[in-house]
């Protein structure tokens, strides 16, 4: 048996649901509380847009076939906005043309009501695993450099020893920064990039990391 949900419980996010459906609002919001979560509620797009404008949350569940709005049209203006907000579209009215368009504009995931709360669970936890949600940034900075490092070293085909070699970062260190268990001090990040011939300052801007 999967132990999804369960990690998903231990990971609080901060969402804000948009939604049409008065009684669904309420559903979602005493749902999500109970998960440990912080949700806010939008019954607009002008509501939806003014709660991200003043907190942006980790996710967004956003309904795509409300009454007079158009979801497919916030969710454009969302991805002009941020490119990286995960959204998970939810809907009672599903189609595979639907689903095709809100893929295209980068969804994370499609929930259709009425969807059990095992499946919300397994949303949330697989979303908060891929987009490193409902952690510090400095946690995020510590994956993403890991990550970096990781990909670039195995292009080359090196093994953590010949890197190990190449900048004079011991191996053990070098383990436990690939898994994004600790941060490289800025002496041992220099070494790193310089012997595999990569920017340091574009790890740190595509980490998200570099002060604009």
């Amino acid at each position: 048996m999967s132990n999804e949900p369960d990690s998903a419980a231990t990971v609080p996010l901060s969402i804000v649901a948009l939604d049409d459906d008065a009684d669904f609002r309420q559903y979602i919001e005493s749902v999500l509380k109970q998960e440990g979560h912080e949700v806010r509620l939008a019954s607009t797009p002008e509501e939806f847009f003014a709660l991200c404008e003043l907190s942006l949350p980790d996710a967004v569940l956003l309904d795509i076939k409300m009454g007079r709005f158009s979801g497919e049209e916030v969710l454009t203006e969302i991805r002009r906005r941020w490119t990286r907000l995960c959204v998970i579209v939810v809907t009672g009215y599903p189609s595979l043309d639907s689903m095709r368009q809100t893929f295209k504009q980068d969804v994370f995931d499609y929930l259709a009501k009425p969807f059990s709360l095992d499946e919300l669970r397994r949303c949330l936890s697989q979303a908060a695993r891929s987009f490193g949600l409902g952690q510090r940034p400095q946690d995020r900075l510590r994956q993403a450099l890991g990550r970096h490092i990781r990909l670039a070293r195995t292009e080359r085909s090196w093994t953590l020893k010949e890197l190990s070699e190449a900048s004079g970062v011991s191996v053990s260190q070098l383990s436990s920064i690939e898994r994004g268990t600790h941060l490289p001090s800025l002496e041992s990040l220099l070494a790193i990039a310089h012997a595999l011939d990569r920017r340091p300052s574009t790890w740190l801007l595509e980490s998200g990391s570099q002060p604009s």
